[in-house]
């Protein structure tokens, strides 16, 4: 069983002919988007709004109109993998560099859909390292700074050099252990002169679909 392929495949019951989709980023979704790509040959008609330049570019291959914030007038429903999923749908997300991005997208859709497999369940956030984007400049007095609220901080690397989102920041992977406030943290941590957002993920979810007891389970926030 591939659990990443079924829940993947399943988000997209809910985009319909005609939708703004916003595309995430991640080896889950990467099937929303596969399947998506299929069923525009086969005529549905949907314009997608990349969270990543890896993404823009797999939309790009399998034939998916694109578009930007410019010439969209809202995102209908957003679909994006998670690291970590609490009881009460809350996130970390940001291991594939992506979390500016797919918070803006997040924010702006109808509906956000997060796809997850069974390990991404978790009864206490913080296993996951959450990231934090960071501007370069002055990085070094940043880190002192979220440093104060608990975590252990290492600068991400890829191929022995320091790691660049698609807007140019680094990404602080930062170790709270167990992450009891979600929404105070996030806060807390977006109050740092330096960072741009970080991986939490506070009551954005309207729904998660994922494996429960070895089933396909859609679980819905309870206020939506």
């Amino acid at each position: 069983m591939n659990e990443k392929k079924e829940v993947g495949e399943k988000a997209v019951e809910y985009v319909k002919d005609g939708m703004v989709v916003g595309l995430g980023t991640g080896s889950t979704v990467f099937y929303t988007i596969m399947k998506l790509g299929q069923l525009v040959q086969q005529g549905l008609t949907i314009k997608g709004v990349p969270t990543s330049e890896q993404t823009e570019q797999l939309a790009i291959e399998l034939g998916i109109p694109l578009g930007s914030f410019e010439e969209v007038e809202q995102i209908d429903v957003a679909i994006d993998g998670a690291d970590e999923v609490d009881p009460e749908l809350n996130l970390i997300k940001g291991g594939g560099g992506a979390l500016l991005r797919e918070k803006i997208i997040a924010a702006a859709a109808k509906t956000f859909i997060v796809v997850a497999d069974s390990d991404k369940n978790v009864d206490t956030l913080g296993t996951f390292p959450l990231p934090i984007e960071v501007v370069p400049f002055g990085y070094e007095m940043t880190v002192k700074h979220i440093k104060e609220l608990g975590g252990s901080l290492k600068l991400r690397q890829k191929d022995g050099k320091t790691y660049l989102t698609d807007n140019g920041n680094y990404i602080i992977d930062s170790s709270f252990q167990e992450i009891m406030h979600p929404r105070e943290l996030e806060k807390n941590l977006n109050l740092i002169p330096g960072v741009v957002d970080n991986g939490l993920f506070v009551g954005m979810a309207d729904r998660v679909i994922t494996f429960k007891d070895k089933k396909l389970t859609t679980i819905v926030r309870s206020n939506v």
